[in-house]
């Protein structure tokens, strides 16, 4: 029986070149391991057997004491020093037969023969860990095992057990007379601490027959070793791990229209499960991928697989990181179910989000104000989760198997499966994404530590700019789980500068799965009712140039073309575009929400519908603005570097006319190089004003024709209640007789240009008090005041910015207060009306009930 701690693996590539020595040193020896060797590894091990000697193992503790004196007279060895020492049972060269003394259940130990050089399958046992009664019973065993070689070759299987509990420096098995002083090796005292290293390092290795049944570890969006729970859970149950990736295309659609997996998305999967099975590999494991199986006419699921993993690993745990889309956590709760039936124990740790939706509550809070993200963190400080805690460091190794179970190449996920033209050259649409981004788990901290040593300074103030890297680019690792949130708080606030919007920036992501878990069709279904019937185009060209980037206007073409070649444009880019196709092409918000999840890296279905629901109106929330195509520039790229470097045709362009071109002279166009409807396309739309006004009075047709979802009072809309709403609100004094039969329609946030237009259904859009449309936020002549004041006296220009933020924080406060309007100082230019505004009322918590 060959015994090694090296493991089933590492023995098949090393066990040849630790046994080389002996060829000339004993050549006899070498022969009869290489014989062993050869023939272990041309067979396979068969599972009843190794569940015999399993119980033999149990079976000869019991008898340890009784068996031990027995087995002192039969056990001889012979030791040879260095990493390859070994101890084996010393017989007759000549003998073709050997005894193989096995135990049986009543303790009785029965001889059976077997020719020599023959493999015994009960022979094969690693040792590497021990339960613990054996270690309580036997503390100094753990020094006398590092005392050993890497192998050890014995004769007998029941001695190859005892052999831990005799084997000691005084052990009468070890007196000189009982070995070859000629071959008895000479240790030095730094060859002695070298086999200890050795050994230390190897040892307690989970290669072990004898091992806990192994911990499948489920990797999904959760693919780094930095803070993750589930993998630091599985290393807790001291059993070896087994890293899987099942994909299941099926699953992530889900029941409606989600596209949760675009081709953008699909690519960067790839390249980061490339770069976690990497990474896994130099702590000594390795990741398995799987495609999601069924039995014959059924639909193929993680389920199946799982069951069919358990049943080649005999793994009795499974561990993962949990999901919180409706769809994916009820597969994840008949996963648990089916499985723990069978007796496997399944665990789901919380670490995607900084809360998990689901424990989101409204009480105490009410519902003034749903939607908005102050709404929602007043929620969470009103009801605190649990603890979020520190991160987790990485492992520095994970204890493998003994058998690995059969995987398929990352490649035959056909994730990143490029097309083919009819001559059969591939078509790499992916290149430029390739080039922009570092998918690993390293590429995903560098580009952190990068943000907080830099651009988190501008970010509170030019966050919006274009033109300049003033945002952290983190948003596909945080989908991906390359980044876990709770690193990211713990980073940010440690930093010098804290930045508000920064932080709040993870409070809008939960936002967006709480929004989602009380409305699962928020990828595909307006929530609003009303606007469900709004009057869309059905413009298909219109659709085309916008996706392309050839709407014909610089801003909105740049950040359509950065999108497709990158895979990722900043929030106020995609504020742009989103409204330009919705307030001014008339085109519904499924269309750009389809597109973001088939182009995004960052493609995440919660925070893209969230988002493009609001954008479209019909969201819990609506934005108060509305980008201008051509104004927004002023934000987000004053001097046009952004277009100039996304629309290289226009670069010749002067600063002032780059983001109209088609008001330069002729004259400047045929300098520049640039021919209107040939080197850059026409405009697709050219009266913005009257598209917009047109946009404003089909709402307000809809509002009225849908008069019982909104509000009479307030003029806000109204929608239905989800039913988890409907409890928080009524409180548990209420039983389902007081719901039963009733709808309950709840007030949102709503835009005050559509309820002015809703009573003044004929006023153009410019005339509309209350218009949204954005002229910009900051101005070139904005640019040079602050930068003379910078110039001059930084402590001015510190305080101009910080009374411009106090003013609108106290109007905001006043607003959602109800409160009057703080007057105006003389000679600043008004936007609403000097008198109160009914319009601004935030609508109230109540709940109206309709039966």
């Amino acid at each position: 029986m060959c015994l090694s701690v090296l493991g089933h693996q590492e023995t098949r590539t090393q066990f040849q070149s630790i046994i080389k020595p002996l060829s000339t040193a004993n050549l006899c020896l070498h022969s009869v391991l290489t014989s062993i060797y050869q023939q272990y590894f041309s067979k396979t091990e068969d599972d009843e057997l190794q569940l015999a000697l399993t119980l033999s193992l149990l079976e000869m503790e019991e008898n340890q004491m009784s068996t031990r004196n027995q087995e002192s007279q039969l056990l001889q060895s012979e030791i040879r020093g260095g990493p390859s020492s070994f101890f084996q049972l010393k017989s007759s060269s000549t003998s073709q037969e050997k005894n193989c003394t096995h135990l049986v259940p009543n303790g009785e130990n029965t001889t059976t023969s077997a020719p020599t050089g023959s493999w015994n399958k009960n022979c094969p046992l690693q040792i590497n860990q021990e339960t613990e009664p054996q270690k309580s019973s036997h503390p100094n065993r753990d020094n006398q095992i590092h005392q050993t070689g890497q192998t050890l070759c014995v004769k007998e299987s029941s001695a190859s057990f005892s052999m831990l509990d005799t084997l000691s420096k005084d052990d009468p098995m070890m007196e000189e007379g009982d070995l070859n002083k000629s071959d008895k090796p000479k240790r030095s005292k730094n060859r002695r601490q070298r086999r200890k290293g050795t050994s230390q390092q190897l040892v307690g290795l989970s290669h072990s027959l004898l091992a806990p049944p192994p911990v499948l570890l489920w990797f999904r969006r959760d693919l780094r070793l930095w803070d993750n729970p589930a993998l630091i859970g599985s290393l807790e149950l001291g059993a070896p791990v087994i890293p899987v990736f099942i994909w299941s295309p099926e699953e992530e659609e889900g029941p409606g229209i989600t596209v949760a997996m675009g081709g953008a998305c699909k690519y960067w999967l790839h390249q980061a499960l490339s770069c976690l099975c990497t990474s896994l590999e130099h702590i000594g494991s390795h990741l398995i991928f799987l495609k999601a199986s069924g039995e014959v006419n059924e639909v193929r699921s993680s389920l199946h697989t799982l069951k069919q993993l358990v049943k080649e690993t005999g793994a009795r745990t499974l561990m993962a990181n949990a999901l919180y889309e409706p769809w994916l956590k009820e597969r994840d709760v008949a996963v648990a179910s089916v499985l723990q039936k069978e007796g496997v124990e399944c665990k789901m740790f919380h670490s995607y989000c900084l809360r998990d939706p689901y424990t989101v509550s409204t009480e105490g809070v009410g519902l003034r104000g749903i939607g908005s993200v102050s709404h929602f963190m007043s929620c969470c400080g009103q009801n605190p989760g649990s603890p979020m805690g520190v991160p987790l460091d990485p492992p520095v190794s994970l204890p493998t198997p003994a058998h690995w179970p059969q995987g398929i190449p990352l490649d035959s996920l056909s994730l990143a499966r490029m097309p083919r033209r009819k001559d059969g050259t591939v078509v790499d649409w992916a290149a430029n994404i390739q080039k922009s981004w570092d998918f690993s788990e390293a590429g995903a901290h560098a580009r952190l530590d990068a943000f907080l040593r830099d651009g988190v300074y501008r970010y509170e103030k030019e966050s919006g700019r274009a033109d300049a890297p003033n945002t952290s680019s983190l948003s596909p690792y945080l989908h991906f789980g390359q980044l876990s949130p709770r690193w990211l708080w713990w980073n940010a606030k440690r930093a010098r500068c804290r930045p508000p919007k920064f932080q709040r920036k993870l409070a809008w992501r939960d936002l967006a799965y709480w929004q989602l878990t009380l409305f699962p069709d928020l990828p595909w279904e307006s929530l609003r009712p009303p606007y469900k019937a709004l009057r869309w185009s059905t413009d298909r060209s219109h659709l085309k140039a916008w996706q392309r980037g050839q709407t014909g206007y610089p801003l909105v073409d740049a950040a359509m073309r950065q999108l497709w070649q990158t895979g990722w444009m900043n929030n106020y880019m995609r504020h742009v575009v989103a409204s330009f196709l919705i307030a001014y092409l008339y085109l519904p918000w499924q269309e750009g929400y389809r597109w973001f999840q088939d182009t995004l890296v960052d493609a995440d279905v919660a925070i893209d519908a969230m988002m493009w629901q609001n954008g479209g109106m019909s969201g819990l929330d609506h934005w108060n603005f509305v980008m201008h195509p051509v104004d927004a520039a002023m934000t987000c790229d004053p001097y046009g570097s952004y277009v100039r470097k996304w629309c290289p045709e226009l670069a010749d362009l002067p600063d002032e006319l780059i983001h109209k071109p088609w008001k330069c002279p002729a004259s400047m166009l045929r300098r520049a190089g640039v021919v209107l409807g040939q080197t850059y396309p026409e405009r697709i739309i050219t009266d913005l004003e009257e598209r917009r006004s047109r946009s404003l009075q089909d709402v307000a047709a809809v509002r009225r024709e849908f008069g019982q979802y909104v509000d009479k009072c307030s003029g806000c809309d109204l929608i239905p209640l989800p039913p988890r709403l409907v409890s928080e609100a009524l409180g548990s004094s209420h039983g389902d007789e007081a719901v039963e039969g009733k709808r309950f329609l709840l007030p949102l946030i709503t835009r005050m240009e559509f309820k002015y237009q809703l009573e003044n259904p004929d006023e153009e859009a410019a005339s509309n008090p209350y218009n949204a449309v954005l002229k910009g936020y900051v101005s070139r002549k904005r640019d040079e005041t602050i930068a003379f004041f910078n110039v001059r006296d930084f402590k001015a220009s510190v305080m101009c910015e910080g009374v411009q933020r106090q003013e609108r924080l106290e109007r905001d406060y006043r607003r959602m207060e109800e409160l009057p309007s703080s007057p105006s100082p003389r000679g600043r230019a008004r936007r609403t009306p000097t008198a109160k505004d009914r319009f601004s009322a935030v609508p109230s918590g109540s709940v109206t009930s309709i039966k």
